[in-house]
């Protein structure tokens, strides 16, 4: 069997699987839906399960910042022993030092009804109280009733350090760059969303061109083969547009699994779950506003949740270096009380004629000799806080350089488009001229052969021109929560409120 008849039963044997494969494909025709960019992206931010996890953070976020603001409201509660009984033997100290067992059979009821506000300004604590106990000697058949009707009181750290007031500064913080993360998943979905897109697009594009070089292809050998039954051409041409052919149809096979494949990824990622088919919308209407970079700068530190976790970053530092001065001198604690305490044998004679009740405490704690500890401890503090400053201040220049950088790169994107169409269109004219001169025995095969590469090359960077613009065109977005075609920021009502 010689060469080429070795070629021809294989390209029969590759039409037969083709002719199979499309008339299989023909059996079952299906309603093809188109989207569009913009309609993924608004898909991937509805049910995507990215989307439903942002969202979720989110809502832990505020909850959690809701569960924070309710520490410096007024706290309801009540608490006690009910029952507490103990039957036993105990000891009991004797007035001459000796222990004796005696036995024991009671219960100690107690419960306490409070109201306690915490003052974040100082950070002390103020409550009003109501406390009753009653006790049953079951032994004696004695119940005795005691209580404290009503009772005022303060706690108050003297010198120490307050979290509260450090805390009241910085959640808010941590809410509101919480928000703004939200914001910026958002669009971090619209840049995945879009990487995504191109890839089934482009797998589109490369089934369209592999189908149609296919076709071309058909054609080319049709001709060349009555060519060279003419002897106008020799038998290497023809085996080389033979070999073009079966090619081609490899990369037919090879586009469509790519196109499988590349769909899959882009249905699990938006989370479409029906089976339809569809195909994707070229989005080459490319906008037309301008970014100013200072605007884009601007913008970016407005409202980008950077700047919220920089000023975060400054507020944590300076509250470590307090509470690292707080705790390492001086510690002293105030406590006082004032109220109604009585004693009866019936519970409502505790309310009749009640005595004051008054109690005042301060406990405190001085370090005499810690061998430089406390010294060491605030200079660590210093130094981190120093050194927290330093870096906050090189990643504020860096993401000012990178926003400038992105206003660059997406205004050089844009003229790429526009070039790459250009030459895009360019090279697929200047393919059509040179398969008719080949058509016509004006230019040999390596000629159109490389006409074809260029035509092909041009669609593709065409294409990967628009993924790049695009996908700049969402960073930029990202970065600056700024929606520039639009001239508003993307700190929607809808994004910054919480959950009720």
């Amino acid at each position: 069997m010689n060469k080429r008849l070795c070629y021809k039963l294989i390209f029969v044997n590759l039409s037969l699987i083709f002719f199979f494969h499309s008339s299989t494909a023909q059996e079952s025709p299906q309603i093809v839906q188109e989207y569009t960019l913009e309609e993924i992206i608004t898909l991937a931010k509805e049910q995507s399960p990215s989307s439903l996890f942002a969202e979720t953070r989110k809502q832990n976020r505020f909850w959690a910042y809701r569960s924070f603001m309710s520490e410096y409201r007024p706290q309801l509660y009540l608490s006690g022993d009910f029952p507490f009984y103990q039957r036993s033997n105990n000891p009991i100290t004797q007035p001459d030092g000796s222990i004796e067992f005696r036995r024991v059979n009671q219960n100690l009821t107690s419960l306490n009804l409070g109201v306690r506000q915490v003052i974040g300004l100082t950070g002390g604590s103020i409550f009003i109280e109501s406390e009753m106990q009653r006790f049953d000697n079951f032994e004696t058949d004695q119940t005795t009733y005691s209580g404290n009707p009503a009772v005022i009181g303060f706690e108050q750290q003297l010198f120490g350090f307050n979290p509260y007031k450090w805390d009241k500064e910085i959640a808010p913080l941590q809410y509101e760059e919480s928000l703004k993360e939200y914001a910026e998943d958002m669009e971090e979905l619209s840049i995945q969303a879009t990487n995504l897109f191109f890839d089934v697009l482009l797998a589109q594009i490369n089934l369209e061109l592999a189908e149609k070089n296919l076709s071309s292809n058909d054609t080319v050998y049709q001709i060349s083969e009555g060519r060279y039954n003419l002897g106008k051409i020799g038998e290497n041409e023809l085996l080389r547009v033979e070999f073009n052919v079966m090619k081609s149809r490899q990369e037919v096979a090879q586009a469509r699994l790519d196109l499988e494949t590349s769909t899959l990824r882009l249905r699990s990622f938006i989370g479409l779950n029906n089976t339809e088919s569809f195909v994707l919308a070229l989005p080459d209407d490319i906008p037309e506003f301008e970014v100013n970079e200072q605007t884009a700068i601007s913008e970016a530190l407005k409202n980008n949740p950077n700047t919220v976790e920089f000023a975060r970053q400054i507020k944590e530092a300076e509250r470590d270096m307090a509470e690292a001065k707080g705790n390492t001198g001086l510690n002293a604690s105030l406590e006082a009380t004032y109220g109604l305490t009585n004693r009866a044998d019936d519970f409502p004679d505790i309310y009749n004629n009640p005595e004051n009740q008054q109690r005042l405490g301060v406990s405190f704690f001085i370090p005499i000799v810690n061998w430089g500890r406390q010294k060491s401890i605030v200079k660590t503090q210093e130094a981190l806080l120093n050194l927290t400053q330093y870096q906050v201040d090189q990643e504020r220049i860096n993401f000012e350089q990178e926003v400038y950088t992105q206003v660059k790169t997406y205004q050089m994107l844009r003229n790429k488009v526009e070039i790459t169409e250009i030459s895009n269109d360019i090279a697929a004219r200047k393919y059509e001229i040179t398969k008719q001169r080949y058509l016509i025995g004006k230019i040999n095969i390596t000629d159109l052969i490389i006409s074809l590469q260029e035509k092909d090359q041009a669609r593709r960077d065409y294409i990967q021109a628009l993924n790049d613009f695009w996908t700049d065109y969402y960073n930029l977005r990202a970065l600056t929560l700024y929606d520039f075609e639009a001239g508003q920021s993307l700190l929607t009502p809808d994004i910054m409120q919480g959950y009720e």
